[in-house]
């Protein structure tokens, strides 16, 4: 019999019934799950428990690797590894390890700290009127972004002093100034790294009238800073001092009644929202919106009214329950203590005469002589108006801030009347934690006074900042700044004065890389987001979160914080004891 060729055979092949392995969707075998096959595949592993976990390569190894995964579930996202490490990410979720241990600082490397973000160019994100803004930085990208921690990162910065063992250093958990509640509406959530690109040219602003009047600076205070022979004792003067907020000035609702203006706001509260990239604590701003107007406001008992102490350091200081054992140096008592100097200090620094003072064009605003015991402090109010329209703007938007001055000094070669505003720096102890870093200043000050001073530049960027914002949003001449220590580290109440520097507002802006055009700008976005609000009459809040660098916009109800608010216009006595 001849033997049959192989098309024979393979006619004899039944028609209907298939040889090898059937084919099947399921991907459970006696209730143990497992990754589907193809036929075609080369199967070169039962299994692979470390796909997920090894780095992608470039080239073709990655193209089919990928292309598999996505066809058969052998691996990556909803793959085989997926659906073993379910169970188990469902229990690790709910367990964070805690390190009680002290943070170590490594050695830095400048900018190329923990603090370093990678960033996508901001494509398509601005909206609204926010699209007409141009950028910083136009190439995108987090290159030259500001790092909160400290000063400028990205390349060539000079940022947070990170290293190496910066991924150990155990998160801080800071509370929120304000806690949102369920009545709460969220309109938008913005990160810094979106608000750092924004860019508004909006010029030097006008002058529509001034209030109060000054007193002129102590020259002597300019002698030798850091010398022993210029060291004077910090004394307390009682003098009446006021922080009326926006919606409580009444030259401010007399403007707001005269339709001079859009946007209504105080340069304390401005400055926090223009510097607010810079900022580490959490925050809140409130926002009224009238109509089509907007004051920008503040809450009774705002943490904006507190001067923060080395907000920026890479090693701030710690809270009692993080384990500070040092409670005059925890922040809240830093903060406290800074703001009590800062109260007293520039009412020391003037030459008290009812003969020479320069008197403003208006009387003071809010000191009434009738109901005052303590004569009021050298404070000088002036309503400015700056515009911030755009091109595409069918009608102009303008600002009017209130600003404050401390003082006015002759020129020694004009003899013309210069502006001061006089801030104070206070040293707590160089050796604790939460110093920064810090010079010894009763030491370094004469001898090395840039390095002290770009020490602070690092550690309090958002406050210098801001003072820097409130002194150009013045149109201040000079910007005096005061080196205050404690007599000793452990006395809080006792301090001296070491010396005072002199700056102009532009210059220090420009070695501190501040841009008010980014500042303007990130005030016309948030109150474009108010404006593009249906509700004639409403109220709006402003927080900053406690442990990220984003703002969140809330949509409130109208008799929020009104319970916590007290009667009067918030007039304090600057000297008073605060302990």
């Amino acid at each position: 019999m001849a033997p049959a060729s192989l098309l024979d055979l393979i006619e004899a092949l039944p028609a209907t019934d298939g040889w090898g392995p059937p084919t099947t969707t399921d991907t459970m075998l006696n209730g143990v799950p497992y990754a589907p096959f193809s036929k075609g595949d080369k199967l070169g592993r039962m299994a692979d428990w470390t796909a997920g976990d090894k780095s992608d390569r470039g080239g073709r190894q990655q193209y089919q690797q990928r292309y598999r995964d996505q066809i058969y579930g052998a691996g990556g996202p909803g793959g085989l590894q997926s659906i073993f490490n379910v169970e188990g990410q469902n229990e690790e979720g709910s367990f964070s390890l805690v390190d009680r241990s002290a943070p170590t600082r490594g050695r830095g490397f400048g900018g190329r700290g923990g603090a370093f973000v990678r960033g996508r160019g901001q494509r398509g994100q601005q909206r609204g009127g926010r699209a007409t803004f141009t950028r910083v930085d136009g190439r995108g990208g987090q290159r030259g972004g500001y790092d909160p921690r400290g000063g400028r990162g990205g390349r060539g910065g000079r940022g947070g002093r990170g290293g190496w063992r910066d991924y150990d250093k155990p998160q801080r958990n800071r509370e929120a100034s304000v806690q949102p509640k369920d009545s709460w509406r969220m309109l938008e959530e913005i990160d810094f790294n979106r608000l750092s690109k924004l860019n508004l040219d909006t010029g030097e602003g006008e002058d529509l009238d001034d209030y109060g009047f000054l007193h002129y600076y102590d020259r002597a205070f300019d002698k030798q800073p850091g010398a022993a022979t210029s060291v004077k004792k910090l004394t307390n003067l009682d003098r009446a001092a006021y922080n009326v907020t926006t919606s409580a000035d009444p030259v401010i609702q007399e403007l707001a009644e005269k339709d001079e203006a859009t946007i209504f706001a105080t340069d304390n509260i401005l400055s926090m929202l223009m510097c607010a990239p810079r900022s580490v604590y959490s925050w809140d701003i409130v926002m009224l919106k009238q109509g089509n107007k907007v004051f920008i406001d503040k809450r009774e008992g705002s943490s904006l009214d507190m001067v923060t102490v080395n907000e920026n350091a890479a090693d701030a200081p710690l809270e009692i329950s993080e384990g500070n054992k040092d409670q005059i140096n925890s922040p809240g008592a830093l903060k406290e203590e800074a703001t009590h100097i800062n109260n007293v200090f520039p009412t020391q620094v003037v030459i008290e005469s009812d003969s020479n003072k320069l008197d403003m064009s208006n009387e003071h605003p809010f000191y009434n002589a009738a109901e005052e015991t303590d004569p009021p402090a050298s404070k000088a109010y002036k309503y400015r108006r700056f515009d911030l329209s755009l091109e595409a703007d069918e009608n102009p938007l303008y600002l009017i801030v209130r600003t404050e001055l401390d003082a006015v000094v002759k020129n020694n070669i004009s003899g013309e009347d210069q502006f001061l505003t006089i801030k104070a720096l206070n040293e707590f102890d160089n050796k604790a934690q939460g110093s920064g870093g810090a010079l010894d200043w009763r030491t370094k000050l004469a001898s090395q006074r840039g390095a002290v001073v770009a020490t602070e530049m690092k550690n309090n960027s958002c406050k210098l900042a801001r003072w820097t914002t409130q002194s150009i949003l013045a149109k201040a001449d000079q910007m005096k700044l005061g080196f205050i220590s404690r007599l000793t580290p452990k006395n809080t109440s006792d301090h001296v004065v070491l010396g005072v520097l002199g700056y102009k507002p532009r210059e220090f802006a420009t070695q501190m890389n501040l841009n008010l055009n980014n500042g303007w700008a990130i005030v016309r976005t948030f109150v474009d987001m108010v404006l593009r609000e249906k509700e004639e009459d409403a109220k709006y809040v402003l927080v900053k979160d406690p442990n990220k660098p984003t703002i969140r916009l809330y949509q409130v109800p109208r008799d929020t914080f009104e319970e916590e608010e007290d009667e009067g216009v918030g007039m304090s006595v600057v000297g008073e004891d605060e302990e």
